[in-house]
């Protein structure tokens, strides 16, 4: 897995102060996206105990909510395996703390992927810069949906997203 950079407390990438993970690699290439320089999947740093200690000692502050994974996509083929091993990793030694992952993808083509038991917020869809919205929390476009995993897998209908209210406002 390779990435572009490590965010330190980020406000504006899920619930409350967070560290975040830009990874390369994505299929999507919205137009419009906001870190086309992510899209490569052979781009950035190669992902290393380095960078994974770096993101360790962010979650180590008890002031830092959680880790998000956005990019590029953590979806993506190059990054999957070793998102699902760090997010697996990462909610051992720090339970209480929420992952959030941003992928182009959409919950309904996803849902059964088995990193996802992991996350506690997705946030799916396509970038759309006709539908794009600077009000909108946590989303860039209207079409995108912040879905709340927990509850959305364990409901009756997991193909159904349930959608996450947060702490702050409706989605």
């Amino acid at each position: 897995m390779r990435y572009h950079n490590i965010t330190k407390d980020d406000m504006l990438n899920g619930d409350g102060l967070r560290v975040v993970l830009w990874v390369a690699g994505c299929t999507h290439c919205c137009k419009g996206c906001q870190n086309p320089v992510t899209w490569d999947p052979d781009g950035g740093l190669h992902f290393d105990e380095g960078a994974k200690k770096e993101i360790f000692d962010q979650l180590d502050k008890s002031y830092i909510s959680g880790i998000t994974f956005s990019g590029g996509d953590p979806l993506h083929p190059a990054n999957s395996l070793e998102i699902k091993n760090l997010m697996k990793e990462i909610k051992e030694v720090y339970p209480t703390k929420t992952i959030w992952i941003y992928t182009g993808s959409i919950w309904e083509d996803i849902y059964q992927m088995s990193l996802l038991q992991y996350a506690d917020v997705l946030v799916d869809g396509e970038f759309v810069q006709e539908l794009k919205d600077n009000k909108l929390l946590w989303k860039g476009s209207s079409n995108q949906r912040v879905i709340d995993v927990k509850r959305t897998l364990n409901s009756p209908t997991p193909n159904t997203p349930v959608l996450h209210c947060g702490n702050y406002a409706a989605v």
